[in-house]
């Protein structure tokens, strides 16, 4: 603040010079926001893969340092991470083959079988068309028959959008693996160098909770493949038994939905519930229990048996994630949201501990951990 003689009678006034800069500044800082902002949106599918590949690489990177340390005398991590690659791409390659072979052939019976089935659904004859007759859906489909034609005739444009989506997920998909395989290759030397700028203390904090942070999404992805496998392969016992058709597409189905956490299973086993009734009604109930006590097992045994030294997230807090993953990515974000919940939670985790000065010389994963060393003077922590 500065004194200004006034210009009538000598008057003394405070007053302050136009802080010209700040204003640039501010307005600098505004037009960098908006550009960082169009920017993330504009490139949003490229940075979804970056996301994407970035955990697929956290997850894969403790198995390529194995493979580095015990096979390979710790020398060559190219050759390492090509091995822990090639291994994973043949594992990918050899489920997909087990699903295609059989998805292929039942597709083939299918469409050989498609022209007799809407024969016999038309003349309410079959399983279909018992159905269709049983719920009175046989005479709305012949009463709006003009209506249903227009319809398929429009179907075209959504064909080729489909198309459009596929070939955008085959793009997408073969990124993901180049840019993880690169992450995994690279990243460490990255990782390193941005951590050097630190002073040591807080490069070593940032190694802790990045180790954390990297067991918490390997626990995740591996767990949650593992009990989708278990989810797919018991449905396909279940459903071969009872000889309901395309056993092998709808456990397929149901296996993919369950990565989808909480909703995945119900989504997926209501489809094979319904492949269960159209067989017969005892083919359903039988489905429909399974898949009842399945859930009890898998939310109750499986997922604590599997991540109870991974991933503890509130079940509140996993809901409120899923939500907002689902609302910004889609299916996509449902399947990001809980490795990505965990990792916040221990980045919050640290911070808090660093903030009552509990200072930690291992990861703590959990809401029952304590931290491993507390100075002298640190509070006492309940039991």
């Amino acid at each position: 603040m500065r004194l200004e003689r006034g210009p009538v009678g000598g008057e003394e006034r405070t007053g302050s010079p136009v802080p010209v800069r700040t204003i640039l500044a501010t307005i600098g800082l505004v037009l960098a926001t908006a550009l960082a902002l169009y920017l993330v949106i504009q490139t949003r599918q490229v940075l979804t893969w970056m996301v994407v590949a970035a955990l697929f690489a956290v997850a894969l990177h403790p198995a390529a340092a194995w493979v580095q340390r015990r096979m390979l005398r710790g020398r060559r991590p190219a050759l390492a991470t090509f091995v822990v690659f090639l291994v994973v791409l043949l594992a990918l390659a050899g489920i997909v083959t087990a699903f295609v072979v059989p998805l292929a052939d039942q597709a083939t019976r299918f469409a050989g079988q498609l022209p007799d089935l809407i024969d016999e659904a038309r003349a309410g004859q079959g399983p279909v068309g018992r159905l269709l007759e049983r719920t009175n859906v046989l005479g709305w489909v012949q009463d709006n028959q003009d209506r249903i034609d227009s319809f398929v005739s429009g179907l075209t444009a959504p064909a080729a959008g489909v198309l459009r989506g596929v070939a955008t997920w085959i793009t997408g998909a073969v990124t993901v693996f180049v840019l993880a395989y690169l992450m995994v290759l690279e990243g460490p030397k990255a990782v390193a160098g941005a951590i050097n700028v630190f002073a040591p203390a807080t490069g070593a904090r940032i190694r802790r909770v990045a180790a954390d942070c990297a067991r918490s999404v390997t626990g995740y992805i591996s767990g949650n493949l593992l009990i989708s496998v278990i989810c797919g392969s018991l449905t396909y016992v279940v459903l071969l038994i009872l000889g309901v058709p395309f056993a092998g597409l709808i456990a397929l189905f149901v296996g993919i939905a369950d990565l989808v956490p909480l909703v995945g299973a119900t989504l997926g086993g209501a489809v094979a519930v319904i492949a269960g009734f159209v067989e017969s009604t005892t083919a359903g109930i039988v489905v429909l229990v399974f898949f009842v006590v399945y859930q009890q097992l898998e939310n109750h045994l499986l997922q604590p048996l599997i991540f109870a030294r991974t991933v503890k997230l509130n079940p509140l807090t996993v809901i409120v994630a899923i939500l907002l993953g689902v609302e910004l990515l889609g299916v996509l974000g449902a399947l990001m949201a809980i490795p990505v919940a965990g990792m916040v939670q221990v980045i919050l985790r640290d911070v808090w501990d660093h903030r009552r000065g509990w200072f930690k010389e291992e990861p703590t994963l959990g809401e029952d951990r304590r931290p491993a060393v507390l100075p002298p003077d640190a509070p006492p922590t309940p039991s």
